[in-house]
Order: C-alpha cells, then sequence, then structure tokens
C-alpha cells in the first residue's frame, strides 16, 4: 500500500492539472465560437457527419416534430443553474452542484459552466458552454448560430435535442492513463449549446465506458435545453 504522501500526490496532482487543461479547452473553444458567430463565416472545417438528412434541413421541426417558428433567445441562461442538481451528482459525485463559472468575453452572449471531482481515484469533468447570437448589422442571428454549428458539429447525428444535434466520443492515452471524453453539440434557434464529460480512473489507469460518457453528456445537453426555455417566436414574450 503506498504511503500517504504518494496518494495525495496521485490523488490531488491529476486533479489539478486535469482541471486546468479541461478549463482551458473550455474557453478557447467557445471563444472561437464566438468569433464565427459575429461574423457569420467558418474559421475551420466541420468534422464529417454520419447522417446528411434530418436535421439542418429547411423543415426546422423540433424536437417535438413541429414546425413552428424558430425560437428566438436573447442572451444566454444562467450557466450554472441551466443544469439539474441531481444531474450533477449523478455524473460528477463530490463536485459543488453551484458549479463554477468560465470567464468568457462576452457573457451577454456567451455563458459556461464547469464542474469537476475526484471520487476516491476516480475523476470526472463536465462543463456546459452557450452561445446566443442575436440579429444586428443586417446579420441574422440564427444564420449566425447555423454557421456556428455547422463548424462545431461532431461525426455522429444525435435526435430529439433542438432544432440540430450532435455527438463524438474520444479515448485518448497519456503517459498511461486513459481519458474518453463525450462532446455533444446542439442548436435550438439562435442559440448553440455544447456540452463536454470526461473520465478517468487514477488507480488503474483506465478510462470509463464509451456509453457512460456518451449518454451522460447527453443528458446534460436535454437539461441545457430545458435551460433555455422556449425562448421567444416572432413578436411573443420572452417566457424564459
Amino acid at each position: 500500500m503506498a504511503s500517504l504522501p504518494l496518494t495525495l500526490a496521485a490523488r490531488l496532482l491529476p486533479t489539478a492539472v486535469l482541471a486546468i487543461v479541461g478549463w482551458t479547452m473550455a474557453s478557447s473553444s467557445h471563444e472561437d465560437a464566438g468569433r464565427t458567430s459575429a461574423n457569420g463565416s467558418q474559421t475551420g472545417s466541420a468534422a464529417p457527419s454520419t447522417s446528411d438528412s434530418g436535421s439542418g434541413s429547411d423543415s426546422g421541426s423540433g424536437s417535438d416534430g413541429s414546425k413552428d417558428v424558430p425560437a428566438t433567445y436573447s442572451k444566454p441562461p444562467a450557466p450554472c443553474t441551466a443544469i439539474k442538481t441531481a444531474t450533477i451528482k449523478k455524473l460528477v459525485p463530490e463536485a459543488k452542484t453551484a458549479g463554477k463559472q468560465l470567464s468568457l468575453t462576452d457573457p451577454s452572449h456567451r455563458t459556461g459552466c464547469s464542474w469537476n471531482a475526484l471520487k476516491g481515484f476516480d475523476y470526472r469533468w463536465l462543463d456546459v458552454t452557450f452561445e446566443v447570437s442575436t440579429t444586428s448589422g443586417g446579420q441574422d442571428g440564427e444564420a449566425a448560430a447555423k454557421a456556428s454549428y455547422k463548424r462545431l458539429k461532431k461525426a455522429t447525428t444525435a435526435s430529439g435535442i433542438g432544432d440540430e444535434a450532435s455527438v463524438s466520443v474520444e479515448l485518448t492515452t497519456e503517459d498511461k492513463q486513459q481519458t474518453r471524453e463525450a462532446v455533444v453539440v446542439f442548436r435550438k434557434g439562435n442559440a448553440v449549446v455544447t456540452v463536454t464529460y470526461n473520465g478517468s480512473d487514477f488507480e488503474n489507469k483506465k478510462a470509463p465506458g464509451e456509453s457512460e460518457v456518451r449518454d451522460g453528456a447527453l443528458a446534460v445537453a436535454k437539461d441545457a435545453l430545458a435551460g433555455l426555455g422556449p425562448g421567444t417566436n416572432v413578436e411573443g414574450d420572452q417566457s424564459a
């Protein structure tokens, strides 16, 4: 059995390193998204989709199959309260459910929150970012959001979340330590939401299963969709 100093090092040092990496990735990814929404152009190529039909078409049916006027949001929600407390407790055991708000350059259009914790040797990281593109200077907010989603979308289409959604799962290994990460990106009207969920076991060097991280990220995405609220439709009253 390892001595106390080694045990503490094994638990605390990887947590600090992974938390810093996760925070940097989340902030960097969302800053890129913000630059896209500002001018409506794509700065990178999107990952190939395994399904070219369905979401993103002009039929515009949402998760409930309706063909209503697209939802419009004037600002993103408070990110740390948009995700259910029960979801945080399940996916990130031992984390402070209040979360930590991400420091982004324009919180009136982009907000984010992260949660991370180590339970024993089992580490989990979760973050969610909301980006709302508003109509200004002749630039249509929904068109800018569609461009942002097209750049950020992942390889596999995910059904039942917003107007269009996609998911990816990736396993990486560094210094024999595995980490598995799932990313979900979805668009609802003029809002684009990105969810990142990953985990590692520092004792056996393994990562959680693919279905665990994918299903966890999808569950958070559904919470985030509910957190956005219905928005407004054309001249309707703000209800979110």
